[in-house]
């Protein structure tokens, strides 16, 4: 490694030969890992941890997003308290071996907290309004916005349509990743179909609800149809969740080469389901892994959320795990020239992961998903 750009790999012998004027560091017992990539989080709601610290799931998916506003109402959306959990949040996920994330948010404070991280944080503010007055007033919320700021849309069953591709179509011109959540609980499915359900009803009581909704009108269609509608479907565009998706929606997925990312921790606590993993990969689409927020997820770690992946998908090999947490998560924020593997080129966020119970090649990729704390040094 030379500032900080890795220039080559192979034994010991080989690479001291070939650079013998270089500098030696021993790291015995250690599987050497690319940094993890987080490739969806909430910073600015981590002062509400309290939400997914509970035993008890929430009754449904707009219960939860209820509690959530009301909690975020009472304790502040913004603040020195805010500032200081997101702070503490983002300190940890580097000293837990991320090296960059895609966090998404409603105000401003990941950009005051992101100066100092030794990696890259990718900070998106995320609008919504499925209304068409709220759809207005976010939109002229984003003509405010400096070409410097990515912006994004939360999802189908918040945002309206013209807002989505509005979004999108900023994305597009300023060449930056469209993450939003897509397919998360299986409700969503009836609003986006046929403008009706849980979430409508949910919105009505909120007094949201205009009437002005247009959904897909295709029968047994989910989000990712109504998106591919809308135009807003590409390489660029990181779909996450992903949980109610049938074979045709997959297929769109593969032919847009759209990028996806799997919230498993927060599924399992919300009791979304599972999304179809074995699917994706056979599609030829390897997911990248987030964490969702502590409002959904007790525990924020990207080495829990693989070890729940594997619990949940014991077909999934260890290894094809382990890769959505590295490569998967680079391609998914458009990293990969960059992180996500170790070969010459890459930048040096290496992980030396203590590994002294590990005695063969065939336990590596187990090791690394177990679910169990790792002791880690940035190289």
């Amino acid at each position: 490694m030379q500032e900080g750009i890795i220039l080559d790999l192979g034994p010991f012998e080989v690479m001291q030969a070939r650079f013998s004027g270089a500098a030696v560091q021993t790291h015995p017992d250690t599987l050497l890992l690319p940094g993890l990539i987080n490739a969806h989080i909430h910073l600015e709601l981590s002062h509400l941890g309290f939400l997914a610290r509970r035993q008890q799931r929430p009754a449904t998916f707009t219960g939860w997003i209820e509690e959530m506003l009301r909690e975020r109402e009472r304790h502040g959306a913004t603040g020195s308290q805010v500032t200081a959990a997101a702070r503490e949040v983002l300190a940890r996920q580097h000293r837990d071996g991320v090296i960059a994330l895609a966090d998404i948010g409603n105000t401003d404070t990941c950009l005051e907290i992101q100066p100092g991280f030794p990696g890259v944080v990718q900070s998106y503010l995320e609008l919504l309004g499925l209304s068409r007055a709220a759809a207005e007033r976010s939109l002229a919320v984003l003509a405010g916005q400096d070409d410097s700021r990515m912006c994004t849309a939360h999802a189908p069953y918040s945002t309206h349509r013209q807002l989505i591709v509005a979004l999108k179509e900023r994305a597009r011109r300023l060449g930056h990743r469209f993450p939003i959540h897509v397919a998360e609980p299986a409700v969503e499915e009836e609003l986006v179909c046929h403008g009706r359900g849980e979430i409508a009803d949910f919105l009505r009581r909120r007094g949201f609800w205009d009437g002005s909704f247009q959904p897909a009108g295709i029968d047994n269609a989910g989000s990712v149809q109504y998106l591919d509608q809308l135009g807003v479907l590409d390489s660029d565009t990181l779909c996450v969740h992903c949980v109610h998706v049938r074979e045709e929606a997959i297929q769109i997925m593969a032919r847009q080469q759209v990028r996806i990312c799997l919230c498993p921790g927060s599924n399992r606590f919300l009791g979304v389901g599972k999304a179809p993993v074995a699917d994706f990969l056979a599609a030829g689409l390897l997911p990248a892994l987030g964490t969702d927020s502590l409002t959904s997820n007790p525990e924020v770690s990207l080495w829990r959320e693989m070890h729940i992946l594997r619990q949940d998908h014991p077909a999934i090999s260890d290894r094809n795990i382990v890769a959505m947490a590295t490569l998967g998560g680079a391609r998914a924020l458009g990293l990969e020239q960059d992180y996500g593997t170790l070969e010459p080129g890459r930048r040096a966020a290496v992980l030396a992961i203590a590994a002294g119970e590990v005695h063969d090649g065939d336990q590596v990729y187990p090791f690394l998903t177990d679910g169990r704390q790792k002791q880690i040094t940035w190289m």
